[in-house]
């Protein structure tokens, strides 16, 4: 794994939403057993409401401990709402006791009330052969509340949730194509050769992190590690 995160990027999105005040969220993933302490300074940089996070927050079990930490120390300052990536699927322990202990909230095809509007965590689908649980889906874009899912794939989008009344989705996994050229990744697992939902904004309703840290032996190419934050106001100001 190569974990260079000198150039850490912090990169901002203001979106209008029916919300009765101002928040502010710091969207982190795939971290895969990076140093925390840069990207524990970016997200205090953005003084978030909460801390966001959209799978692979570990690698294996040979490299975890860093990601239970990360969410420890995020825990420790804010309220943490993580979601289940494809590497999660590699921890033999328990996970939900595992994150409980650190603080955070593990939203595993399941959702909860913050201040007023609803986080759900969408869990990748890597004991199913791929395929995520989405039965719960209904109920979760059934409410009236402004709703933020977490899905750590992004080809998720398209399949599964565009036809939702989901508001937002947040994603990863793309890293964002590992090498980027004119503004387009080159490669993303489940994507493949220039994926289409590498790093951005898609249809203003997904947004795809570039993540922190890099799972593999390729290094990043015109692609910066990234810590989003992102802010909603209420609309009309």
């Amino acid at each position: 794994m190569r974990n260079d995160l000198s150039g850490l990027k912090i990169t901002e999105y203001v979106i209008s939403a029916p919300v009765k005040e101002k928040l502010c969220f710091a969207f982190v993933s795939d971290l895969h057993h990076c140093e925390n302490e840069p990207v524990i300074n970016a997200i205090n940089s953005v003084s978030p409401d909460a801390v966001l996070v959209g799978g692979d927050f570990m690698h294996n079990m040979s490299f975890y401990t860093k990601g239970f930490e990360f969410l420890r120390l995020c825990a420790g300052r804010y309220p943490v709402f993580c979601s289940l990536g494809n590497h999660e699927g590699r921890f033999e322990g328990d996970i939900h006791k595992a994150v409980a202990e650190t603080g955070s909230t593990l939203l595993d095809n399941s959702y909860t009330v913050f201040r007023n509007l609803l986080i759900g965590g969408l869990t990748s689908g890597f004991l199913t052969d791929g395929i995520p649980e989405t039965s719960w889906l209904d109920g979760f874009s059934s409410q009236t509340e402004y709703k933020i899912l977490l899905s750590h794939y992004p080809e998720y989008y398209k399949k599964y949730i565009r036809p939702l009344s989901v508001d937002l989705v947040l994603s990863g996994h793309a890293h964002g194509g590992q090498w980027r050229f004119f503004g387009r990744g080159v490669y993303a697992p489940g994507q493949g050769i220039f994926p289409k939902y590498s790093a951005g904004v898609y249809e203003n309703r997904l947004i795809v992190g570039r993540g922190i840290g890099n799972a593999h032996r390729i290094p990043r190419l015109n692609n910066p590690p990234e810590v989003i934050k992102l802010v909603l106001n209420p609309e009309g100001e």
